[in-house]
């Protein structure tokens, strides 16, 4: 076992034990890998948009794809979704998320709880009072007829206002009472907690149960999981609600998911970040990966190390470089992916002086030493640590985007019917 296949395998071995539950072809919990997740901002009832989303951040590496259903021509569009998806050749597990008149939804358009692959359902936007329990047991009832497993989302935004008075009153006849923002955490657990309970009562599997706490504060998410993986076995979906823009988003969810992957909580993820005006939307699925890869939980495409440059390094020839490389693998993955096993766990550097810029290149399964300022104009490569070509003059790029892609053709085994078995 060399040294990537050991980080990725120490790392494995602090996950927390919970069932495996089936979407689509994907598993979810029981050891499986951690599920990268994304959901689409488009109008579901435009289902050629919607289905070009989809198709977009499932090319990007999302695994699952979250749609809204909020109306009947959303529900009705679902199908067609999927249609084209499938001439695209793209089987992405579609997961229909639903708000307020989901049990109308799914029951007057049984295509669409046919079509979908998972539903998610907020317990706090089920309904109020009778008609909560109600439309809560009409909503598993149609998933236990469609044999369809189900995310039990709560939302710090949507708590069940019947739910939170009664645990307040509780805590308000305790003798050290608790802090609000406690209240708060132990409302949204007993939540999800009591929604799985009474789901099982009504006939759907454990093995058909999803949890999720959604909340947009750092320590209420790492307090809020703590608390929930001590308290079931359930798969668990880890998320930063309206974790916000650009880099706050990146920081804020990156900081509150290291922290409880770190303990081995969670198994699937989505970094829910505000797009830019027009923006691209698969962002977020970057995020996610970069997130799992770094912690060494799992691998999606090669890492490229790079130096932030400093005094030495006036020129921008290395940032350019870096970039230039960044975008080649991520370009490239999806061929290399199709055709060769293990090319996601290659590394790559591209330094900017000769610092650190020899050594930390021949760390690197690739690394490149650029010349910082008044240094000889040469850049040496090194692969796998070994010094094997010195780069020149105006075309270093495109003779190390080569000497990458040969790497790779000769370095990782190619995808045979035999292997993928």
């Amino acid at each position: 076992m060399n040294a990537v296949d050991r980080q990725f395998s120490n790392a494995a071995q602090l996950r927390r034990c919970s069932r495996r539950v089936m979407v689509g072809d994907i598993a979810i919990g029981g050891g499986a890998p951690i599920v990268v997740q994304s959901m689409t901002n488009t109008d579901t009832v435009d289902a050629f948009t919607t289905s070009m989303q989809v198709a977009q951040l499932a090319r990007a590496g999302s695994e699952m794809v979250r749609i809204t259903v909020n109306n009947r021509d959303a529900a009705a569009a679902v199908p067609r979704i999927r249609e084209r998806l499938l001439k695209m050749n793209l089987e992405v597990p579609l997961v229909g998320d639903f708000h307020f008149n989901g049990h109308k939804l799914l029951e007057e358009v049984p295509a669409c709880a046919a079509t979908l692959d998972k539903l998610r359902i907020n317990p706090g936007n089920v309904g109020k009072g009778k008609s909560r329990d109600e439309q809560f047991a009409r909503l598993i009832e149609i998933a236990c007829r469609h044999n369809k497993p189900v995310r039990i989302g709560v939302n710090w935004g949507s708590l069940d206002p019947a739910l939170l008075a009664r645990i307040m009153d509780e805590n308000a006849r305790c003798t050290k009472p608790k802090a609000a923002n406690a209240i708060m955490r132990q409302a949204m657990v007993a939540s999800a907690l009591e929604s799985a309970v009474r789901a099982e009562e009504l006939g759907l599997a454990g093995d058909k149960i999803v949890l999720s706490c959604k909340v947009s504060g750092v320590q209420d998410l790492i307090a809020i999981y703590r608390d929930l993986a001590a308290s079931c076995d359930y798969p668990l979906h880890l998320g930063l609600t309206e974790a916000g823009m650009g880099s706050k988003g990146i920081v804020a969810s990156t900081a509150a998911l290291a922290v409880v992957l770190q303990e081995g909580i969670g198994d699937t993820i989505r970094v829910s970040l505000t797009p830019e005006p027009n923006g691209d939307r698969t962002r977020e699925v970057i995020v996610a990966q970069e997130i799992l890869q770094t912690m060494g939980l799992r691998a999606f495409t090669p890492l490229v190390a790079a130096c932030p440059g400093c005094g030495r390094t006036t020129s921008s020839v290395f940032q350019e470089l870096a970039q230039d490389i960044q975008s080649f693998v991520r370009d490239q993955m999806p061929v290399w992916r199709q055709e060769y096993l293990g090319v996601e766990n290659m590394t790559l550097a591209v330094m900017g002086c000769v610092v650190n810029g020899p050594g930390e290149s021949k760390h690197a399964n690739i690394g490149i030493s650029l010349p910082g300022s008044g240094e000889s104009p040469v850049a040496p490569v090194y692969v796998d640590g070994e010094h094997t070509v010195t780069l020149k003059g105006s075309n270093i790029a495109s003779e190390f985007r080569a000497i990458i892609n040969n790497y790779v053709t000769q370095r990782f085994p190619r995808r045979t019917p035999e292997i993928d078995q």
